[in-house]
């Protein structure tokens, strides 16, 4: 009798830890930070009575249990889709609420896992809003905007209809900026659009990893510092790809015309640098990320709203205090941080959905861009310059998100 005991308890352990695991399988994949895949993990365990010992890495899951119960699972990384975070942030709630047995908590996950992404349409036109949008935000004006809009279409459709088949992501970044690249070419030398500079880095932002750069910088905060290292290390490479595919096409260009593509740093258009077109930028750019990054549609005003209430604090100690770049860099972290985890007690959402696009207009994307490009260039005082100040915005960040992520729950709590 005891011996049929033990061996039921052993296939309950599996059955929950075999669940656990799937939670955190799905919520490590489709971009979550490594301390909500652990908490997960956990809650799951704890609510069915199990004990489990759980070890989270970038890329894998070591699970245990004590009844002998052993799982190691490799997990690479498919792409951002927040919306199955927060699917399965819901069903660790649910669970908690006994709201599904193990059995029926294991299938609603492989219905969470095996749900489709936002249509493909609806993607290529996040990307061709989100280019325009952002365009504005480093400096473009209306028509730089307009033709930042085009590429960023053009280059979403590249995106999934070949690049996310049939390519590497070093290749698929590569071939993607140098395609964005010669698009911005020809359309700046048909008269479609001013500055050269600006539509290129408006164009790609859509291949600016945002979720790897922002879950480094929380795990880093959250002490994670190998997946953290191991996630900024990933968002360095893309970064490179992007500025090589720039490159590349400089050179042939080169080797065409016999001249060199001269592109200078940004410089902002008069009319879209007042303020509140920077922020309508911002709330329009974000909104149309929060597709890419797979956003669920319910919060999508919510998310716009952060990154606009973010960018217009960072504007406005730009412009009228004495504050620097870094520190209101910080400043405007921390209203975003705040603001993610306010939301995300309000709507039941998790704070990543909000923290993350509405990091985004922050995150230093166009200067890491320019000094790998004028570090290729050998154009040594821009690059020091650029790099200096992005790596200092990128310290604001890491600081205001850590400073937010350690004040205590109940500040951001409303009860209901």
């Amino acid at each position: 009798m005891y011996g049929i005991f033990v061996y039921l308890h052993r296939i309950m352990e599996e059955k929950v830890l075999e669940t656990a695991s799937l939670a955190g399988h799905v919520l490590l994949e489709n971009g979550a930070e490594i301390a909500r895949v652990e908490e997960t993990m956990e809650r799951i365990a704890r609510h069915y009575g199990v004990e489990a010992q759980n070890f989270v890495l970038s890329n894998g899951i070591f699970t245990t249990g004590n009844a002998g119960h052993a799982k190691v699972e490799f997990i690479p990384f498919k792409g951002a889709q927040l919306e199955r975070v927060a699917a399965v942030n819901q069903v660790s709630r649910d669970i908690e609420a006994d709201l599904y047995t193990v059995d029926q908590a294991r299938e609603r996950l492989l219905q969470i896992r095996s749900s489709r992404p936002k249509p493909a349409w609806e993607q290529v036109l996040g990307s061709a809003v989100g280019s325009g949008g952002f365009c504005v935000i480093f400096g473009g004006g209306l028509l730089d905007a307009a033709a930042a809009f085009c590429v960023g279409l053009l280059l979403w459709i590249f995106v999934v209809g070949v690049s996310s088949r049939w390519s590497s992501k070093a290749i698929g970044n590569i071939v993607g900026s140098a395609l964005a690249t010669i698009l911005c070419i020809v359309f700046h030398r048909i008269g479609f659009g001013v500055s050269l500079g600006n539509m290129i880095v408006g164009s790609l932002i859509p291949l600016i990893p945002g979720v790897a750069f922002t879950n480094g910088i929380r795990d880093i905060a959250d002490e994670d510092y190998i997946a953290g290292a191991t996630r900024l290390l990933d968002a360095m490479m893309v970064f490179f790809c992007i500025a090589a595919g720039v490159v590349l096409t400089f050179m042939a260009a080169y080797l065409l015309e016999g001249s060199i593509i001269e592109v200078s740093g940004t410089e902002p258009d008069a009319l879209c640098s007042r303020l509140w077109i920077q922020v309508a930028a911002a709330f329009a750019g974000t909104l149309g990320f929060a597709v890419i990054f797979g956003v669920p549609r319910r919060n999508y005003l919510q998310t716009a709203i952060v990154a606009a209430i973010g960018w217009a604090a960072y504007l406005a100690l730009v412009r009228y205090t004495v504050l620097g770049p870094a520190i209101s860099t910080f400043v405007a972290t921390v209203i975003v941080a705040s603001l993610a985890r306010t939301f995300a007690s309000w709507f039941k959402t998790p704070s990543t959905v909000y923290l993350i696009p509405g990091v985004f207009p922050m995150i230093p994307g166009g200067g890491i861009f320019w000094t790998t490009l004028f570090l290729v260039q050998s154009r040594l005082g821009l690059a020091l310059h650029s790099g200096m100040l992005a790596l200092e915005v990128t310290a604001a960040i890491v600081l205001g998100i850590v400073l937010v992520s350690s004040l205590p729950k109940k500040l951001f709590y409303r009860k209901n």
